[in-house]
């Protein structure tokens, strides 16, 4: 167990932020396996202080979660990421309010000025944590990369001014933004940057195994692994997780029909939450992913895209 402020999180492996992909059906199922802490995927600060309905139904459900709950809000206007954050803890009960400053798609991160490249503007991270952690009573997380790119790695910096403006963790995704989700994760970054500060830090990159996320802790002493794209379609990499670092066993890989079983409680999850469309819409990477290595897989990813109804 390790704390966060006030929350004690129960476990050491966290569930990462992803676009189109950490709704909170998807955070359910890792719920299930034993994730201990989990975060939403990116919403838009300006969306939420515009009231923009699509938005909100992104979080549609998260109050249902039994587990710690981080929203991760994007933004580059201190005074709209303070005013949506104070919005989403009014509306919703979260445990955290997480800043993105680690996304590396051009939308986000050059359009807006938002996410990584906020990297590149100090003064800039002062004034939006300072804002939010102003703005709300629950814990604010900052997740960052170790840098823009391998000339600029100012991790530690930016860690060290997200703490001195009232950050209570820091997640560490230790590839620069030029990497994007290529190239291998640099751990001593999240070492340094766990040496440099005296709050808690996520490390984030490259755990695709239990044996990778013992790793991990073992070499940068940070206080908790998260876990991203290998989790798509692998929810059961969690559990291996916590067994693992809990016990140094390793627990049996799902067979083909724990597999399609979870795919179709997935499914059955999401369809609560969203139209017949939309459901059908945002299981599809998740199924090509959970059918993935199954015989017939070339055959049934075909109709999976194609299909048009729950039947």
């Amino acid at each position: 167990m390790w704390k966060i402020k006030n929350i004690t999180i129960k476990n050491q492996v966290v569930v990462a932020p992803m676009a189109g992909i950490s709704n909170p059906a998807y955070l359910k199922i890792c719920e299930q396996m034993g994730a201990s802490l989990a975060f939403s995927e990116l919403i838009s600060a300006e969306a939420i202080v515009r009231e923009n309905k699509k938005t909100f139904d992104m979080l549609k459900g998260i109050d249902e979660l039994n587990i710690p709950v981080g929203i991760q809000l994007f933004g580059s206007n201190p005074k709209s990421m303070a005013r949506a954050a104070k919005i989403i803890t009014e509306k919703y009960h979260v445990a955290l309010i997480d800043i993105n400053m680690g996304c590396p798609v051009p939308k986000v991160a050059i359009k807006n000025e938002a996410g990584s490249a906020l990297l590149k503007n100090p003064i800039k991270v002062k004034e939006i944590v300072t804002a939010v952690v102003n703005a709300v009573d629950c814990a604010v997380s900052v997740k960052i990369r170790s840098g823009w790119d391998e000339e600029h790695i100012n991790a530690i910096e930016i860690a060290k001014i997200c703490e001195e403006a009232g950050a209570s963790l820091i997640t560490v995704h230790a590839r620069t933004r030029k990497q994007g989700y290529s190239g291998k994760a640099d751990w001593q970054i999240i070492k340094q940057v766990k040496n440099a500060v005296n709050i808690p830090v996520i490390g984030n990159g490259d755990v695709t195994s239990a044996t990778k996320a013992s790793e991990m802790l073992d070499q940068t002493n940070c206080d908790a692994i998260m876990i991203g794209r290998a989790l798509i379609g692998n929810p059961w990499l969690i559990s291996e997780c916590v067994n693992y670092l809990e016990n140094k066993t390793i627990i049996n890989k799902p067979t083909s029909k724990e597999k399609l079983a979870m795919l179709l409680k997935h499914f059955n999850i999401l369809k609560q939450e969203k139209s017949e469309k939309q459901a059908l819409l945002e299981i599809r990477p998740f199924a090509l992913s959970y059918i993935k290595g199954l015989p017939k897989n070339k055959e049934y990813k075909n109709l999976i895209c194609a299909t048009k109804t729950v039947d």
